[in-house]
């Protein structure tokens, strides 16, 4: 036991000292020292954009640091209750000092990960779409799973969830769904999740207990600041307005107030029913455009564009980024890392972590290269 504890013990030192030379230490503590030395300027609200964006960037590399500094002491409390464990040979301390040190090696990690996420849009909230691949109910279905998969991801990992539209299907699941996520990093998580999700299982829609195989596409793109301007020229667009369906109840309108936008030079088609108020409703949608708008510029700056809207194209066969096994074993595996995850359950729940993080080492990796 102790030779684990010493291993993981290096794995967070590393860690640590790769996120200390990611933030170049010595420069970011000059740079917060001069911005909290403008943060106490009483003129600085004079500019209410400008004080903004400096109290965010003041915000962010705090963060950036305590959360450094707070694990190098945690990893300090760790190795000395660990040291007097060994000492005293107490086993029952030392199993749940190895446990701690554990979870301070995955943070560690995450954050590591997290440090990688330097794109001008990684910072932003963002929006996630969800479509079914052909299969009717089952595709359906699984959908519905993926919908619930990215909300409870979305708990765990502190971030705020908006429902911006959701389509039922006619007997189970969902015909489409957009949310929004909301925090510090949205977009730069969930970046990696856009393309063909997989699902083999027994069809509980299916008399006979057949293995069934579905498919259904995930689309992330981030929110757009304001600061960016993305210039939509209307005449491009046709605006629908429609009955917002739903479940029943409060929610349901009985006006016109959903709204549906085409922009005809791209094909994109975006829709937000969420509100009872159109004026709302068609508010949000323009942002939505806006949003897809750039992320598709986004993509034109990627090397993985191609490949990327490929997946967005054919929800079916050969596309998939990662492939969910509920039967005749159970195995969850992303075809870009060979990451795998034999806990389907945990992974449907929102334990995705491991997948993202991946991902996102592979991409930055293949950007650096």
């Amino acid at each position: 036991m102790r030779a684990e504890i010493e291993a993981l013990t290096i794995e967070i030192k590393q860690s640590l000292e790769l996120l200390r030379r990611r933030l170049d230490w010595d420069k970011s503590e000059k740079e917060l020292a001069e911005l909290n030395a403008k943060a106490e300027d009483p003129h600085l609200w004079d500019k209410p954009e400008e004080a903004q964006a400096l109290m965010q960037k003041r915000t962010a590399l705090e963060t950036q640091m305590n959360a450094v500094g707070a694990m190098q002491s945690e990893l300090d409390d760790l190795t000395g209750l660990a040291e007097m464990a060994w000492e005293e040979d107490d086993d029952a301390s030392l199993d749940e000092a190895q446990g701690m040190i554990t979870a301070l090696r995955d943070r560690a990690g995450k954050a590591e990960i997290e440090a990688l996420l330097s794109g001008e849009a990684d910072g932003n909230d963002c929006f996630v779409e969800i479509h079914p691949g052909a299969g009717g109910t089952e595709s359906n279905d699984w959908a519905s799973m993926l919908l619930r998969m990215y909300v409870r991801w979305a708990g765990q990992s502190g971030y705020k969830v908006d429902v911006i539209e959701e389509q039922p299907g006619e007997e189970a699941g969902i015909k489409s769904a957009t949310i929004q996520v909301k925090g510090h990093n949205a977009y730069g998580w969930l970046k990696t999740e856009s393309g063909v999700h997989r699902l083999v299982r027994i069809s509980p829609y299916d008399s006979n207990a057949r293995r069934h195989t579905s498919f259904a596409s995930v689309w992330v793109f981030p929110v757009v600041d304001d600061k960016i301007d993305i210039d939509i020229n209307e005449s491009d667009c046709r605006v629908d307005t429609f009955r917002a369906s739903g479940a029943g109840g409060q929610h349901v309108n009985t006006t016109d107030s959903a709204v549906r936008i085409t922009h005809n030079p791209t094909g994109i088609v975006v829709q937000c029913q969420n509100e009872r108020s159109q004026h709302k409703n068609r508010a949000t949608a323009w942002n939505m455009l806006r949003a897809r708008l750039y992320e598709l510029e986004l993509q034109k700056r990627e090397e993985a564009a191609a490949a990327s809207a490929a997946s967005k194209t054919d929800i079916g066969w050969g596309h998939q980024i990662r492939s969910y096994v509920l039967q005749p074993y159970q195995l969850v595996k992303d075809t870009r890392t060979a990451v795998e995850h034999t806990d389907p359950d945990a992974v449907l729940g929102g334990d995705i972590d491991v997948f993202m993080s991946a991902a996102l080492a592979q991409r930055v990796g293949g950007e650096n290269a």
